[in-house]
């Protein structure tokens, strides 16, 4: 029950983005080795003996409770804010970190802690973590432990945001005729987008579904008002076989001058041909996927290291109401890395 006790434990102390600093100083307490690189923030342990590097990466953060807390043990699982997404997989990497700290390995292995990654880009920590210390760069491998059903799932979906405005001219709605309904406009202008359908794009043997959506459409001042102006907010979840640039391009191809990206977070390769992916997959004996969303896995990728997603918890329940973690679940994710550091099947 160590693994249960350790999720529960996490789940209990909240750490909703940009507060986890009571998650931070537990963590802290909690690993056994010396950090590498600790900012008060995020935190970077590291058993380094020479052998090839395998990185292991949670965030600390939380979504906003939703009467979830305090968290409990029942009908073998764990249940409370933040169990699938992700405190089960720091649990994993917390008890992991204290085995490695006794026991010789065949993987050299990192623990990586780091916070507001319920965000989005603009308040991403890595990109400082990158520049501040060259540990993650010699990683061979960089494991995310996301909610992914214990499915090994490589590459990731881009994440391209984009304002788009239509202007017309505002008038009084008993004489509409003598405005231009930017309503209206914005309706027509985006229908290409309502309308698409999703592109399915086979990367490394693997199919990613790209979408794009309408999110948000905000217009109007007053009810008897012809709206002069009209936003919306385009999600374009790009596969990994367009780059940044690319995406950016479709976006220019569609709405022209009228668009201005405001974030653009790119895809991830697929690590499909690492030998040390491979290995993971079969020690574990994981199914393999598509990640078809993004995750940090991006953020490794740009920097031309291998980065996958595996972790205990259930994605059904992430952000959940009812939020929870299997524990068999727990320890399959925790054996299956063991042997995988040792280098065993």
């Amino acid at each position: 029950m160590a693994l249960a006790d350790r999720t529960l434990d996490l789940v209990n102390i909240p750490s909703e983005s940009r507060s986890e600093a009571a998650a931070h100083a537990y963590v802290a307490g909690a690993v056994p080795l010396e950090p590498a690189f600790d900012d008060g923030e995020t935190l970077l342990f590291a058993k380094r003996t020479g052998r090839p590097l395998v990185l292991l990466a949670g965030h600390l953060d939380t979504v906003p409770a939703q009467g979830n807390l305090p968290g409990r043990i029942e009908d073998g699982a764990v249940v409370g804010l933040g169990a699938t997404d992700m405190k089960g997989g720091l649990a994993v990497m917390i008890e992991l970190a204290c085995w490695a700290a006794e026991t010789e390995l065949a993987r050299d292995v990192g623990f990586l802690f780091f916070p507001r990654e319920e965000l989005g880009p603009a308040e991403n920590p890595l990109p400082g973590l990158f520049e501040a210390t060259p540990i993650v760069d010699e990683a061979e491998l960089v494991i995310c432990l996301e909610p992914t059903d214990n499915t090994l799932q490589l590459g990731c979906l881009g994440n391209l945001n984009a304002q788009v405005v239509f202007e017309g001219r505002s008038a009084h709605s008993a004489r509409p005729w003598l405005g231009v309904n930017a309503i209206a406009l914005a309706l027509e202008g985006l229908r290409p987008v309502l309308e698409s359908e999703p592109r399915d794009a086979e990367v490394g043997g693997l199919v990613f579904r790209e979408v794009m959506s309408v999110t948000q459409l905000n217009a109007g001042i007053a009810a008897n008002v012809i709206p002069a102006r009209a936003e919306a907010t385009i999600n374009f979840r790009y596969a990994p076989d367009r780059t940044p640039e690319s995406a950016e391009a479709r976006i220019r191809e569609l709405f022209g001058d009228a668009a201005e990206v405001t974030s653009n977070s790119p895809a991830a390769h697929v690590a499909a041909g690492s030998p040390l992916v491979e290995a993971l997959r079969e020690v574990g004996g994981f199914e393999v996927q598509p990640k078809q969303a993004w995750t940090n896995v991006a953020d490794f990728a740009a920097r031309g290291l291998d980065a996958v997603n595996l972790g205990p918890g259930a994605t059904r329940y992430a952000h959940a109401v009812d939020e929870r973690v299997e524990i068999a679940e727990l320890e399959r994710t925790y054996s299956a890395l063991q042997r995988f550091l040792l280098g065993t099947v």
